[in-house]
């Protein structure tokens, strides 16, 4: 189901093991029929196949944290035994020095000013910074989370980065059919890229660009077209 919604539509989203993602909101005033469940922004509003999964999909340009989401953040300060990150929200986001995989006191990582770092959204709520994990909740590892090193930071429309996650998007596994690449996507408009040379890395970029609804809304065809001009 795919609706438009307004701030304040109450949401028929009912599930006993029920998430919500951005753009949706639970009542605390509950009445007779129990505590319902409201939009926060105007957009498109989805669920999962069963229902346990609710969200709005707005193309935004700030990014908003929800819990659980992968985001690409640049480490901006050290404070004590963690680090401030920008995530391109309205605040930006701490990262303890505890939450990689493996750390411990006598072992943790040392970001330096300027890196960046893939993570995942651990705590998200209105009256309170971010709060940023670098490993899988469910199985404590890694995971692909942590400081990612070289490559080249794209940044893009956060429906971009939607688009980038489906499965189903045409755009990374057709670069991908042409050369090694690697990929990290964030849900807060920021996209790691990294290829063997220097020309295919900006291949990449120059493709999201292209591709991004709100550059140039290229389709597959004109891709492999653009890509065709290209010595890669």
């Amino acid at each position: 189901m795919s609706a438009t919604v307004l701030p304040g539509t109450v949401v028929p989203a009912q599930h006993v093991n029920l998430k919500l993602g951005p753009g949706l909101v639970q009542r605390s005033d509950a009445g007779e029929a129990g505590p319902s469940i409201i939009t926060t922004r105007t957009g498109t509003l989805n669920h999962s196949s069963n229902g346990s999964k609710w969200w709005v999909e707005s193309n935004s340009r700030r990014y908003v944290p929800a819990p659980q989401e992968s985001v690409i953040g640049v480490v901006v300060q050290k404070v004590g035994d963690g680090f401030r990150v920008d995530i391109g929200a309205a605040h930006s986001a701490s990262l303890d020095g505890l939450a990689f995989e493996g750390a411990t006191k006598r072992n943790k990582p040392n970001l330096k000013i300027g890196c960046l770092v893939y993570a995942r959204v651990s705590l998200a709520h209105k009256d309170m910074e971010p709060e940023l994990e670098c490993f899988d909740a469910q199985t404590r590892k890694s995971e692909g989370f942590g400081e990612v090193k070289g490559g080249f930071l794209v940044r893009c429309s956060l429906k971009m980065c939607r688009n980038l996650l489906d499965p189903k998007h045409f755009l990374l596994p057709l670069l991908g059919a042409r050369f090694p690449l690697e990929a990290a996507v964030g849900m807060n408009g920021r996209v790691w890229v990294n290829a063997k040379e220097p020309k295919q890395i900006i291949a990449i970029s120059r493709c999201i660009e292209a591709v991004d609804p709100d550059g140039g809304g290229i389709d597959e065809a004109g891709i492999k077209a653009f890509l065709g001009t290209l010595d890669i």
